[in-house]
């Protein structure tokens, strides 16, 4: 039975409190009852505003619902805008302003590159993605498919020198587009050394040369002479030329180079919400313990791999000569941010004065704040923010009350924590349309501590299905990127966020490329989001992250950004286009089929492994086996998807379930090799997974916004509870 002590007007759980006691506390200068106290302050002050806020989240979703059930069949988009003006879902602009963001790190405003985001409940993943400031270019080309396995050049399990050969020369044709030479090419080179302030290429047919661009040479290790590294710059991101001739791949090179390392992943969001698994306390406390570590900078995590077992640790920064016998320090990790829930979410383990469980974004806030205290008044090793900053990503916000709320809260955590106004900054995702369609009022709620804007156009798309459930079928799935909102959407966060001031003060983002085993297809792909005017984007992996670095030496993302200020703002009409199926005698019996089939095996693949493993976010195979990173939002837009197309007579309960049932069986099939594995067609009745997916389903057009949370939490803690009771 879970125990409570009671902290003043709240009733904190046992494993909580000592959490707080023995691991956070130390070393700061709070105490335990002032911490407590400034909580329960928070929880009752804003708590009964926090839940005003969601009930208006559903009276407006009713009112929207008895418009949409009017206008089946005779949308007409003037009148939608005058309706939705009238129920306060569509509020005025307001004046053009300037965000006005002081003391942002440099990752933030003056750099652009990739984003990680990763599950904060996985030390081993938490810390890789922190450590994936610098990445390897020869292995990241060397494990995926940028590299074809044709002539011979397979990955297998040893090294292939003829794969070998493929990644360099496309390493080292990355330096000649970026790091040119006065003549020749880097493939030519037989030595690197230091002149006179100026990189010295020797060739091999025995000329000298130089880099084109004498300024894109800014340090090196070793000697002058004898170079261990060399580090160039571009477009503001750092490339190091690493050289050791007595390496393994040294020794194959004639310049002796074994390495070429990329500036990868300048940010990271250590994510306590979408891709994670926290329905109580203990699983709270799991996220919490390892941003705490990754605060105070000693979270560590023994890896065993080929019967070798070592230690991961947080790495150092890179200390450099630069060219005037000084020295020159680069940040070795991450800027992190951690992703608080929103405001939807409630957790037991805090009980307030009326017996309420916390509102979790209030409780989030306060104690990864408290958390980040560590960083803030370190001066040494593994400082996450040089600039004194708390990164918190609030996400599934609606509208600007919603984000004067957040405000309010950061607010209120600074003056209980002694912090300076503003120094929690907000990353505001903008996945949810009524913050889309209020964008600019949204940014002006928080116009002096915003960091960060993000189009999660996963989320994005459920919610875009949840609020026009009742107006009519929408496309398929597949067909949902070619519709008008969609790129409008797209268009439209970059355009307010420009106009707003975000060029050199902040990160317009853009979302996560979803099929980590295709990079091949994604440095095609990706390219796209720089073009975009979008300063950061996110990748699935530090190995992703540092492939999609080239693309922001391909493209100078701020010149770009000086281009597309000049352009018309994307319309909010088009964003305000509802994505409906036409004629749905287009749709084949086949065609439906498969759609159904899709939805419901990406689903139940992603659903059984959160509600069995506790594994909020994962490489999910699909109906095809290809995997997917799959989190909460991809789950949205499924089970909205056939809930909508259930609605609307395009299936039938029987179909869905005859669906569901046959797709467990290839999810089953997926998960085979798993010897603790609990096949849902075993028992399709008792199956905790199986159940969830059929909620999910047929109680989508009731769930909150569309939201998969509230059922997966319940149907976790049943899991738990039953596993708990069979010991």
């Amino acid at each position: 039975m879970t125990k409570y002590l009671q902290k003043g007007l709240l009733q904190v759980n046992n494993d909580l409190a000592s959490f707080i006691k023995e691991d956070v506390l130390p070393g700061l200068n709070i105490s335990e009852p002032d911490f407590w106290q400034a909580l329960s302050d928070i929880t009752h002050e804003l708590g009964p505003e926090n839940r005003a806020l969601l009930v208006k989240r559903d009276v407006m979703q009713a009112q929207i619902d008895q418009w949409n059930i009017k206008h089946q069949g005779k949308f007409d988009l003037p009148s939608y805008k005058k309706f939705l003006t009238e129920i306060g879902y569509l509020v005025p602009e307001g004046e053009d302003f300037t965000i006005t963001t002081q003391h942002a790190d440099s990752e933030v405003s003056l750099q652009a590159g990739p984003q990680l985001v990763v599950p904060t409940a996985n030390a081993r993943f938490a810390l890789n993605a922190a450590n994936a400031r610098w990445g390897s270019l020869y292995d990241a080309l060397y494990g995926t498919d940028v590299i074809s396995e044709e002539d011979g050049a397979t990955k297998g399990h040893s090294h292939n020198p003829n794969r070998a050969k493929k990644v360099i020369a496309y390493a080292k044709a990355f330096l000649d587009q970026n790091f040119p030479l006065l003549s020749g090419s880097h493939s030519q080179a037989i030595g690197y050394s230091i002149n006179n302030k100026a990189l010295q290429v020797t060739l091999s047919n025995g000329n000298t040369t130089q880099l084109k661009n004498g300024e894109q040479l800014i340090g090196y290790q070793g000697t002058k002479n004898s170079p261990s590294s060399i580090l160039l710059t571009h477009h503001d991101l750092r490339v190091a030329i690493e050289i050791d001739p007595n390496s393994a791949i040294g020794k194959t090179d004639d310049a002796g180079i074994k390495d070429i390392t990329l500036e990868s992943a300048l940010t990271t969001i250590q994510d306590f919400e979408d891709s994670v698994v926290a329905v109580d306390a203990l699983e709270k406390i799991q996220v919490y313990r390892n941003w705490l570590g990754l605060m105070k900078g000693d979270l560590s995590e023994t890896i065993e791999k080929s019967g070798k077992v070592s230690q991961r640790i947080l790495k150092a920064d890179k200390v450099y000569n630069d060219l005037a016998d000084g020295s020159l320090t680069l940040h070795g990790r991450s800027l992190l941010f951690c992703r608080n829930v929103g405001h939807l979410m409630t957790n037991p383990a805090v009980i307030d004065k009326d017996g309420l469980e916390i509102q979790e974004g209030i409780m989030d806030a306060m104690i990864s704040t408290l958390i980040a205290l560590h960083d803030l008044q370190k001066t040494n090793l593994h400082r996450n923010s040089r600039n004194g900053n708390v990164y918190i990503v609030k996400p599934k916000m609606h509208g600007p009350e919603e984000v004067a709320f957040a405000n309010k809260l950061f607010n209120a955590v600074e003056d209980a924590l002694h912090l300076d106004r503003d120094t929690i900054k907000i990353g505001v995702m903008d996945e949810e349309r009524r913050t889309t369609v209020n964008l600019k009022a949204c940014i002006r709620e928080v116009k002096s501590r915003v960091v960060f804007i993000n189009t999660g156009f996963l989320d994005r798309t459920g919610d875009e299905i949840h609020t026009s459930m009742l107006l009519g079928p929408m496309v398929p799935k597949g067909n949902m990127k070619a519709q008008a909102w969609i790129n409008a959407y797209e268009d439209w966060n970059v355009d307010i966020g420009l106009a707003c001031g975000f060029a050199g003060k902040a990160q317009i983002g853009k979302g996560m490329w979803a099929i980590p085993d295709e990079m091949a297809a994604m440095m095609k792909a990706k390219v796209a989001h720089p073009l975009s005017g979008a300063n950061t984007a996110w990748v699935p992996s530090p190995t992703g992250a540092t492939l999609h670095a080239m693309h922001y030496h391909q493209v100078n993302v701020f010149e770009q950004q000086k281009e597309i200020v000049k352009r018309a703002r994307a319309n909010i009409d088009d964003i305000l286009t509802v994505p409906l199926l036409s004629d749905t005698s287009s749709l084949t019996p086949q065609a439906i089929e498969n759609e159904l089939n899709n939805n419901a095996q990406g689903l139940l693949g992603y659903v059984v492994r959160w509600i069995d493993l506790g594994m909020g976010a994962s490489k999910v195979p699909d109906i095809n086996n290809i995997g997917l990173m799959e989190d909460r939002a991809t789950l949205r837009i499924s089970s909205q998807h056939i809930c909508n197309w259930l609605e609307h007579n395009i299936l039938t309960p029987t179909q869905v379930r005859a669906s569901l049932e046959k797709m467990a069986r290839v999810v089953d099939q997926q998960n085979s090799h798993d010897s603790t594995y609990q096949a849902m067609s075993d028992d399709f009745d008792n199956s905790l997974s199986f159940q969830a997916a059929l909620d999910l389903i047929f109680k989508g057009k009731t769930q909150p916004n569309g939201y998969t949370e509230p059922l997966l939490h319940e149907y976790r803690k049943k899991f738990i509870a039953a596993q708990t009771s069979r010991k």
